[in-house]
């Protein structure tokens, strides 16, 4: 795909200032500057810190993208950029940059839905999706099922979670165990030690016969375990905890993807968001697609968390397809619908 336009995608959704660009399914760069380090004490992202911190780290993000490619901004054809769903101020920043950069350099601006370009994402390793294919996201904000028959134009909603997300359980577990933020990574190491049995923890509509997910009382049953043994004085092998609670969330994630599969006869699924990086959910949906038959895709860690790559890849989807490009009035939606895929 050598005459295949240069894209660049800008993503603030959150508190990754991410800007990746791409030719076709070819990643020529993915740079990020995050902010992590300025939340953590407060143990979660705060807004307007996020949204100030975006603002700063903008212009040096996209100089250093165009470094990394070896180009120039006049060699750049099309910008893309994550409109929704997210943080609205950290939102707003991205927005403005990319229609600031279109407007200056003359080319065409895709606002691009966050969710879809987590799925969007997985062509720049994998190459073309299958259509259809079965898609699950997890990340601090989202846990959802889509069924998705064409990534730039149709992704049909099956399922999400009823209350918090797989990854702001694990952030909420993380605190509860004394482990920093964000709590997925950590969490993760910590259950390399443990056992996954240790403690049964519950599975939230596990079998209710939809393909929604529900995290808030698993967290709970963590904290009330965790404070009945500090009560009676007894010692929390950490380790055990956190690969009990991961344990349970990713039987969860993993049975529901695959009863989505056999329920709409898809034979591809897909994880993408931020904890699609777990090493025991990666393992675990391995494990299960192969003995279902069903083929499974994961991008690599660094593609699963937020950045301007997915958002690039997805904008790159666009312009093939033919889609017409957003007006310089879009704007930032915060609750921006996974239908929508394109503004």
């Amino acid at each position: 795909m050598a005459d295949a336009p240069l894209v660049l995608g800008i993503e603030t959704s959150c508190d990754e200032t991410g800007v990746g660009i791409v030719r076709g399914h070819t990643l020529l760069a993915n740079t990020i500057a995050s902010s992590m380090d300025e939340h953590a004490r407060f143990g979660g992202v705060v807004p307007e810190v996020a949204s100030r911190a975006h603002l700063e780290a903008m212009t040096p993000t996209v100089e250093s993208a165009l470094a990394q490619a070896g180009l120039k901004f006049s060699d750049i054809d099309a910008i893309a950029v994550t409109a929704g769903p997210g943080l609205a101020g950290a939102l707003l920043v991205g927005v403005a940059a990319a229609k600031a950069y279109a407007l200056g350099l003359g080319v065409p601006l895709y606002g691009v839905n966050h969710l879809a370009a987590h799925v969007a994402v997985d062509q720049l390793e994998h190459g073309p999706l299958p259509k259809p294919c079965i898609a699950m996201l997890v990340s601090g904000g989202h846990s959802s099922l889509l069924l998705v028959p064409d990534v730039a134009q149709d992704v049909i909603s099956l399922g999400s979670t009823v209350d918090d997300a797989a990854g702001e359980a694990f952030d909420k577990v993380a605190r509860v165990l004394g482990l920093p933020f964000p709590g997925g990574p950590h969490i993760d190491r910590a259950a390399t030690s443990g056992s996954g049995t240790a403690v049964a923890f519950p599975r939230g509509k596990i079998d209710d016969g939809t393909l929604d997910f529900s995290f808030s009382g698993l967290k709970t049953a963590v904290a009330r375990w965790v404070e009945a043994r500090e009560s009676a004085g007894e010692s929390i092998h950490v380790p055990d905890v956190a690969a009990s609670f991961q344990e349970a969330v990713v039987d969860v994630l993993t049975r529901k993807a695959l009863q989505a599969c056999r329920k709409y006869d898809v034979h591809d699924l897909l994880i993408g968001g931020g904890v699609a990086a777990n090493s025991r959910l990666r393992a675990l949906a391995q494990e299960r697609c192969d003995a279902a038959g069903v083929r499974l895709r994961v991008p690599r860690p660094g593609l699963c968390t937020d950045n301007g790559a997915m958002v690039a890849a997805l904008g790159s989807d666009l312009v093939a397809a033919g889609i017409t490009p957003s007006t310089l009035e879009i704007p930032a939606d915060s609750s921006m619908p996974i239908t929508t895929v394109h503004v």
